[in-house]
């Protein structure tokens, strides 16, 4: 059987390779210079997005060429089929070679395609391997983490080079084209593939030999333990150690060997993770026997520390410039096990954030913690921030929340004329009895888009007690020598709501003569008239017939329309 050690396979060299270096060397300079890029600039700088294109260029050049480029790794060179491509003797974290070399990677496979997608993860990875403590995860792990396509390496196990089989070398002829391990369904014979995961078909078959239902099962266990996150189960091993011990010294060491933790899992963007350390560190300050008050507090300001402004805006600001994204569960997760204060500040992100991902990620939390906390949700209807405000009148609307109508009646009443449109729209999706009251008073509003969206609402919902304000205002001179757009909007609700009641009125604006036999200007009696259509009763159409020849074209073109129902 071979052995499970790890076996690196290099190329031999070669006096005259198949295709030009340059193209290699070319591809893998400017892969150098994207993952300094990524190292200097944010990912919307403009000089990291030179050096993306640039290095995308470079391998489209070189997948001319060839599907795929297999590279060697030294402690300072990285190579191909025996040539220096990369040369960085220095043994720090800008060499690359030393990089991928210190942590046991070998050998380094880039497969057509590699550029699209999965550059910029592996360049992400290289990053936090430079950032990396020491007791962060190493670059294999970082790896491992990620299920690459079209980019594979290979690795030792670290001291276990020199017990390995002896170095196979494979030759290639001239103007060879490299075709693409991907595509290959079985490796050459003479080609050792490095590998720590046991082959079947390496054993001979006795009959003895498993039957198809124990392989079954030993598979089913094998992916169950290897897909558990242990993670968890060392948290909570910490946690029980916290409860069966009193040492002060023993508790406030795992408290913090905790508190590190839960930084590592914020920086790794693993927030289920984060969220779990929280949450059960709160259960065991509950939970614990002869646990003093200052061990306690020690275990809930975990929570506390990440609730603050400052924190919480340092984790918003990393999610803000990162290309990955934690799933949308594991957000919920963490910002549920937070103090009721964060709404604000992301309330505040949502409507600054200049990431589209971002903004959803954090208005699909943000609806859940104001669903969770909505005394908190109404404050911030009355923050001095606008930004926040907005944002909490939004979500009242949103989750129709009932107990926001007295904060955002006060807004209709103070607020700026903006600030004003998104409490009507709310209130609006409120729709409670007490919502159309505070839409009432917005009838009276300064800004004429207001009064419009406020008599709108009404007008739809079918509250018939806002008609006799709505008729109030139409008996008064702002609105009857007002825009079209706001007479047109309080005779249609007022016609949708009055019902016979108003036909009188109405009938009056349409036919009545004033003093010396003067009617009311063309527009109002236009508009009267479609109210007569909209309240539709026997009534309303004998009035429309009253002027259905008048001589004004407008009144009568208004008339007809209405008597119609269109």
């Amino acid at each position: 059987m071979t052995s499970a050690r790890a076996i690196l396979a290099v190329e031999e060299e070669l006096d005259e390779p198949p295709f030009s270096i340059a193209l290699v060397t070319d591809a893998l300079r400017q892969f150098g210079k994207a993952a300094r890029a990524q190292q200097l600039y944010s990912a919307n700088n403009p000089m990291h997005t030179r050096a993306m294109d640039t290095a995308r260029d470079a391998f489209g050049a070189l997948w001319a060429e060839t599907d795929s480029v297999q590279l060697q790794i030294t402690d300072g060179e990285l190579r191909w089929l025996g040539h220096t491509i990369v040369d960085e003797p220095g043994r720090t974290s800008d060499s690359l070679p030393w990089l991928f070399y210190k942590d046991g990677v070998r050998e380094l496979t880039m497969v057509r395609g590699f550029e699209d997608s999965e550059l910029e993860i592996l360049l992400e990875i290289i990053q936090r391997t430079r950032l990396a403590h020491a007791d962060g995860d190493d670059l294999l792990t970082l790896l491992w983490e990620h299920e690459f396509t079209n980019f594979q390496y290979k690795y030792v196990e670290i001291g276990a080079e020199s017990t390995g089989a002896p170095i196979v070398r494979r030759t290639h002829e001239p103007g060879e084209r490299i075709v693409s391990p991907l595509s290959v369904e079985s490796a050459p014979e003479e080609v050792l593939i490095s590998s720590s995961i046991a082959r079947m078909d390496e054993y001979d078959s006795t009959l003895y030999f498993l039957d198809e239902r124990e392989i079954d099962y030993l598979q089913r266990e094998i992916r169950s333990d290897f897909s558990t996150d242990l993670r968890n189960h060392v948290v909570a091993s910490l946690l029980d150690t916290y409860e069966l011990e009193t040492d002060p010294t023993v508790r406030e060491e795992i408290a913090g060997i905790l508190d590190q933790l839960l930084l590592l899992m914020l920086s790794l963007m693993h927030f289920r993770t984060a969220a779990y350390i929280v949450r059960e560190a709160k259960a065991t300050a509950k939970r614990a026997k002869n646990v003093l008050h200052s061990e306690s507090e020690r275990l809930l300001a975990l929570s506390e520390k990440l609730s603050e402004r400052e924190a919480l805006e340092q984790l918003l600001t990393a999610l803000e410039y990162t290309t990955l994204r934690p799933p949308q569960t594991e957000l919920h997760e963490l910002f549920s096990e937070l103090q009721p204060a964060v709404l604000e500040t992301v309330l505040g992100w949502i409507g600054r954030t200049g990431n589209a991902e971002l903004r959803a990620l954090l208005e699909s939390a943000a609806s859940r913690m104001a669903a969770s906390h909505s005394a908190e949700l109404v404050r911030l209807i009355s923050s001095s921030d606008d930004v926040v405000a907005v944002e909490a009148i939004r979500r009242a609307g949103a989750l129709r929340a009932a107990a926001a109508v007295s904060a955002l009646s006060q807004t209709i009443a103070q607020g700026a004329p903006e600030m004003r449109m998104v409490a009507v729209a709310a209130l609006a999706l409120i729709a409670s009895p007490g919502a159309m009251q505070a839409l009432e008073h917005a009838l009276e509003d300064e800004d004429s888009d207001v009064r419009i969206a406020a008599v709108k609402v009404l007008g739809s919902s079918g509250y018939t007690a806002a008609a006799p304000r709505i008729e109030l205002q139409l008996r008064n001179r702002s609105v009857r020598e007002g825009p079209l757009a706001e007479k047109m909007a309080f005779f249609e609700s007022y016609g949708a709501l009055c019902g016979d009641a108003g036909v009188d009125f109405l009938a009056g604006i349409l036919n009545s003569r004033r003093f010396l036999g003067k009617r009311e200007a063309s527009e109002l009696r236009a508009c009267a008239a479609v109210a007569l259509g909209k309240v539709g009763t026997e009534a309303a159409l004998e009035a429309l017939q009253r002027s259905a020849s008048d001589g004004d074209v407008i009144v009568r073109n208004a008339v007809s329309r209405a008597a119609r129902g269109t």
